[in-house]
This record gives C-alpha cells, sequence and structure tokens, in this order.
C-alpha cells in the first residue's frame, strides 16, 4: 500500500497536514478536550492512518497530568451524557459519537504480566507517565506515534515514521512485546492490511513465542477478532495467512489450512501451485470482489470465510486418477473440515453455515454452465437446477454465495480466470432472477391446507406428500401449484 504522501512523510509539514486533515469531528472532540486538559496526544491507529493517507472513523486520545477521576469529572462537563466509563479503574473513558465515529480518552497506564491470558495482567493509570514512556507499551513502532490534536505536531520516539516510511514491522520494546501473544496476530493482520513486511529481529522473537507455545493462552475471542480484520479490512489477506505460515501458526494450530500446504492440484486447471496457493488467491480474488460490491460487513465476513474454506475437503481426496490429480467429491467432504476450522474462532453462526454451504456448493455455478453449454440441460433444466442450488444453499443470499464462486474462478493460474467477464456467474445470475421472481425457493409448491382440500387427512401423511411434490418438482416434472395439485390427484387415483 503506497501512500501518495510517503516521499515526503519524514517532512513535519506534511505530517502536520494529513493529521490535521483527519476526520473533522473527531479532531474538534479532541481539540475541546486538550484545551482542557494539561496535555493530551492522539496515539495509536489515528495517527498511523493520517500519515499513511487513510481515514480513521475513531481516535485514542492519551491525557497526561491529571487523574482518572477529575479526567472523568472533565469530560462529564463537556460532554454531558455522552461519556461511558469502559475501565473507570485505571482511568479509559469513550465519548460517544454520531455516525459510526468514537472517541476513547484515557489516562497513560501501566501494564504488568500477574499471570496467563489476556486477563492475567496488573493495570495502572499513571498521569505522570511521560509520553515516550507511554508509547514504549505499545506493540509496533508504527502505532507508537503520537500527534498534538490542535497543532498536528507530532511526537516520535521510536522512528515509527521512518518504519512507516519503508513499510516495516518493529516491535516498540522486545520485552513487553511479549506480555501479549495477541500481538503475533496483530502482526498478521496490519501486514496484510497494509502490506508491511516484518523486520527480520520482530519476526524472530514473534517465531519464538509461537515455538514455546505462548499463543496458547490466548481466547478464541481474541484470536476470532484479530481474524476478522485480515478477512475484512485487508486487501491482500494472503499476506497474514502467509505469515502466520511463516511463523508456524498455520501448522501448530490449524491443522485444517496446514493440509492444503503442498497438496498437489491439476497443473491444467490450477496452474498456480497447490491447494494453499490457490486458496490464498482465491483469498485476495473475494477481497477485491468486495470492495466492488455493496455487501454489508456479515455479508463480507460470509463470502471470505466461504472463501478461506472453499477446498477444505481436498486435503482428504485428493488422488490420482488416470494419469491426473483429481480431488472427486471434495464439495462434500469439505462440510466437516469447514466446520471443525470454524469451530476454532467464534464467528457468527451465520457465517460459518456460509461457509460451509460455499464449500459444498462452489462448483455448482461452474459444473451447471458447462452442462448448458454442452447441451445436456435446456433452458428450462437449467433454471430448475439453479432453482434446487438456491434452495441448498437457503438461507445465504445468492449474491453472496456468487461473490465467493467468482473469487475462487479468479483464483486459478488459467488465461480465462483473469479476464472480466466470468460467463458461469453471468448465466447463474440471470436464471438466479428469474427464479426469485416467482417466489421463495425454499417454500414448498403445496402445504397442508392445499393437502386437506385433495382429501389428504393431517398427520404424518401429509408431510410424505410435500416430499413427493417436491421431488417431482426437483425432478423438473413440475412447476407450479396446479400442476403439483394435479401430480396428487393422479397419484391418488392409481
Amino acid at each position: 500500500m503506497r501512500n501518495p504522501f510517503r516521499d515526503d512523510i519524514r517532512d513535519p509539514a506534511v505530517q502536520r497536514r494529513l493529521v490535521l486533515g483527519q476526520d473533522k469531528r473527531l479532531l474538534d472532540e479532541a481539540r475541546i478536550v486538550a484545551e482542557k486538559t494539561p496535555k493530551a496526544l492522539l496515539v495509536g491507529g489515528f495517527v498511523r492512518d493520517a500519515l499513511l493517507g487513510l481515514q480513521s472513523k475513531d481516535a485514542d486520545l492519551e491525557v497526561y497530568g491529571i487523574s482518572a477521576e477529575d479526567l472523568e469529572q472533565t469530560l462529564e462537563r463537556l460532554f454531558s451524557g455522552r461519556v461511558v466509563a469502559v475501565g473507570r479503574a485505571f482511568g479509559v473513558f469513550k465519548v460517544r459519537m454520531e455516525g459510526g465515529l468514537g472517541l476513547d480518552v484515557a489516562i497513560p497506564r501501566r501494564e504488568s504480566k500477574s499471570g496467563k491470558g489476556h486477563r492475567g495482567f496488573v493495570v495502572t493509570g499513571d498521569p505522570d507517565m511521560s509520553a515516550e514512556e507511554a508509547a514504549r507499551r505499545r506493540d509496533f513502532t508504527v502505532n507508537a506515534i503520537a500527534a498534538d490534536p490542535i497543532t498536528g505536531e507530532i511526537t516520535d520516539p521510536f522512528d515509527g515514521i521512518a518504519d512507516l516510511d519503508i513499510g516495516i514491522l518493529r516491535v516498540t520494546d522486545p520485552k513487553t512485546f511479549q506480555d501479549d501473544p495477541l500481538r503475533v496476530y496483530r502482526a498478521a493482520q496490519f501486514a496484510a492490511r497494509f502490506e508491511f513486511t516484518v523486520e527480520p529481529e520482530t519476526f524472530e522473537l514473534m517465531s519464538e513465542m509461537v515455538g514455546r507455545g505462548d499463543l496458547e493462552e490466548l481466547s478464541k475471542e481474541r484470536v476470532t477478532e484479530e481474524i476478522k480484520k485480515l478477512l475484512l479490512l485487508a486487501e491482500t489477506p494472503s499476506i497474514g495467512f502467509g505469515l502466520l505460515r511463516d511463523l508456524g501458526v498455520i501448522s501448530r494450530d490449524y491443522p485444517e489450512l496446514q493440509a492444503l500446504i503442498g497438496l498437489e492440484q491439476d497443473a491444467e486447471w490450477h496452474p498456480e501451485g497447490d491447494v494453499w496457493t490457490h486458496t490464498m488467491s482465491v483469498l485476495d480474488s473475494a477481497a477485491a470482489i468486495v470492495r466492488q460490491s455493496s455487501f454489508s460487513e456479515d455479508e463480507t465476513l460470509r463470502v471470505m470465510l466461504g472463501a478461506l474454506c472453499h477446498d477444505l475437503g481436498k486435503a482428504g481426496t485428493t488422488a490420482p486418477v488416470s494419469g491426473r490429480v483429481r480431488s472427486l467429491g471434495h464439495e462434500e467432504a469439505g462440510v466437516d473440515t469447514a466446520r471443525s476450522l470454524c469451530g476454532r474462532w467464534t464467528f457468527p453462526k451465520e457465517a460459518v453455515d456460509a461457509a460451509v454451504a460455499i464449500a459444498k456448493e462452489h462448483l455448482a455455478p461452474m459444473q451447471l454452465w458447462r452442462a448448458k453449454q454442452k447441451g445436456e440441460l435446456d433452458e428450462k433444466s437449467y433454471l430448475n437446477a439453479v432453482r434446487r442450488v438456491l434452495k441448498r444453499i437457503t438461507p445465504l443470499s445468492w449474491r453472496v454465495y456468487l461473490a465467493a464462486v467468482e473469487a475462487d474462478w479468479r483464483g486459478r493460474g488459467t488465461e480465462d480466470a483473469s479476464r472480466e467477464m466470468f460467463p458461469p456467474g453471468e448465466a447463474f445470475i440471470n436464471a438466479a432472477k428469474t427464479v426469485e421472481s416467482a417466489g421463495n425457493v425454499a417454500e414448498p409448491l403445496l402445504h397442508g391446507r392445499d393437502l386437506a382440500k385433495l382429501g389428504i387427512k393431517p398427520g404424518p401423511e401429509m408431510g410424505e406428500w410435500i416430499r413427493r411434490v417436491e421431488e417431482a418438482r426437483d425432478r423438473g416434472e413440475i412447476e407450479t401449484r396446479e400442476e403439483a395439485s394435479g401430480f396428487v390427484r393422479e397419484a391418488l387415483r392409481r
């Protein structure tokens, strides 16, 4: 990720312009606090993003020379009714804002390791701490840069701007960095989001942490949050997963993904390499597709998880067949493996179900398109086949589903994968819209009240008739309610 101002990023005038060019509403709120307190600095991601030419939706303001109690009283006077005490005991407060913005205000705090896990810390606020000492507890130098909210003047005690300039992740302090193993995952999502490389000594330090099992103390919830950022915020999530692989996190904690590394594919269909390489390419393609779409955050997560999980079934099904590498039945085989991988995180059930549905059905649009091209399906039978796919993936949106399918198509190294058009997808879209206009695909043609009119009494028999009607519908023998009623009448006369 190149910052258009990268060549001048060490120029104080450019730094001030970038910081003061951030969201005016956030800056105005931060200035109000700065004017009523001894000293206040914007810190962390707000400043980093500003120097990268990115806009932030939230900001962290660190306030010095004032106690937690006095800070809370000051904030209440300035922002009556909008202050939430996130951590009153050590001076952390949130100022609620409209438009999805947020301002976190805190006094500097000391953290000392007292046990395992993310709760194994003793945290104390220290208003007398210097800005440099406060910055030392931050994970990477690029996150240890501070700025005056009024003047935009930068404070950079650990040369984070130099690391931003060359795109490097470097630990601020090797000793304090190891206190929280989650920082290994943070490195992965930062590397992917900003396309940074990791400084060698930082890489060695994180490798040691992984090797001695430090990450075992992390909760699923905390890990999930970092994986979510990696999937949702990075334009090239493969960089993050590649770093986790190189650090040994994949081999240690994610056997479902480790099994893809070195797993051979048919060179004609997948000249890009093994299944891991393909999956990473699909992830990056999915990230590009969702950025061109109007998906919500939940929908984007479903696309990205589906892209990550779509070929997990190949690990148990890949074998030579007639001189070629095949993975017959990997779609169905991927169901349990996708659930296993997703079970290592705490994503919502809807997202996991979507990933499973995508793994199971990701080849259907291509298979149906080829069958139609060969004349094996006419327009009517193709529509019915698409309807059956939509029925199987319900309640997953076919638009979300198709985004993951297209990512799979574009994640191959073949010539047709790089073309602008995606013929199987276009055909599927047209059919899906036609099917969708006819009603809910999950709705059976006949209900109990319809069968009662045909003389069928309530009970298990009704359920059996509904099943038989839907099977006939799936075979293409009937399409409408009238035809379904006729099907039942004819069957009853036999």
